[in-house]
């Protein structure tokens, strides 16, 4: 696994302290939405206190633990039904790619959804009136793709072993630069070291994999251009 994940940014984080408030019977200590939220307490400590000077009815104080006020609730988000719809569908589709953090974050965005949209709304997406199938990409066991997007975030290389269509495996170290999704596969987009060229890996044929701390960001801009280069309009 990936170390240092990077961190929810801030409006993310502001909104998921007011969602676990809400759904908590019992005052929350800043340790234990520091835990769930995976930041330091200071940076709680300094969340609560933006949202208090943005009248979000937040009480409590250091060391007792934090309440939200009953009753109060998020403004309406404005989205037509079509939107929510597509929304939606998008959501589900994510969950043919057999990627586990996105698969959660699709579902974490329809939670939200029916937290904040007007009540006509929230029947819409309480019952679905569509359908997607399931796919055929078959799950990767060698990496984590949750992984390959934070190295492809951060730059970072991977060393992977890998086994090509001819069932050859090869030890490789590479720059990752994009992930691409089809419905059947998912492959990496990358710089081989081994083969000194741009390839694409089928993550179902990763057998073992190892985020590096090797950074290529002095590199990535360039080799992400080339990648582009090389793709149809």
């Amino acid at each position: 696994m990936i170390e240092g994940t990077p961190p929810l940014r801030r409006a993310d984080r502001l909104f998921d302290i007011i969602q676990t408030l809400r759904g908590s019977r019992r005052p929350l200590t800043a340790a234990a939405l520091a835990e769930k939220l995976e930041v330091a307490q200071r940076t709680i400590y300094r969340d609560i206190a933006t949202l208090q000077a943005r009248r979000i009815p937040i009480e409590g104080e250091p060391g007792v633990g934090y309440v939200l006020r009953k009753g109060y609730d998020l403004p309406p988000l404005m989205f037509s039904a079509e939107e929510v719809e597509a929304i939606m569908v998008g959501a589900h589709l994510v969950q043919r790619i057999r990627d586990r953090k996105l698969q959660d974050a699709a579902m974490s965005v329809l939670d939200k959804l029916r937290e904040t949209v007007p009540g006509e709304l929230r029947a819409q997406l309480a019952s679905p009136r569509f359908q997607v199938s399931d796919g055929t990409a078959v799950r990767p066991e060698g990496i984590d793709l949750h992984d390959v997007r934070n190295a492809v975030r951060s730059c970072r290389k991977i060393r992977i072993t890998y086994r090509d269509e001819q069932g050859e495996d090869t030890s490789r170290i590479i720059c990752p630069i994009a992930t691409i999704y089809y419905v059947d596969v998912t492959l990496i987009a990358a710089w081989c070291e081994l083969r000194i060229a741009l390839r694409h890996f089928r993550v179902d044929r990763v057998l073992q994999s190892q985020v590096l701390e090797d950074s290529f960001a002095a590199e990535a801009g360039r080799l992400m251009a080339a990648w582009r280069a090389t793709q149809p309009a």
